[in-house]
């Protein structure tokens, strides 16, 4: 009994992890534009490793139109409040 505990521990403690990992919804999509691999030249501003409030706060212009865009006024119009501020953490602690 001890052992089928401890495995079912285990699985859940790399369950929690893979979903830290895990991009949330939305995320995937950003990185189209905004490349996450240094290596990768891109025209967009990258993401990975900025504060999270620099993020939302861009996002937020781009609805608003506040700030000029060709597509970011559309695509960030898509996400709600909660599903920015999740990519921006997301971005946030990634490492450039």
């Amino acid at each position: 009994m001890f052992i089928g505990v401890a495995l079912c521990l285990t699985s859940f403690g790399a369950a929690q992890s893979a979903a830290v990992t895990e991009p949330p919804p939305g995320a995937s999509a950003c990185s189209g534009c905004h490349a996450t691999d240094p290596s990768v030249a891109t025209p967009a501003p990258r993401l990975v490793g900025r504060k999270p409030d620099e993020i939302v706060a861009a996002l937020a212009a781009f609805r608003s139109g506040q700030r000029p865009a060709t597509v970011m006024d559309r695509i960030a119009k898509g996400f709600t409040d909660a599903e920015i501020r999740a990519i921006a953490e997301w971005y946030g602690e990634k490492q450039p």
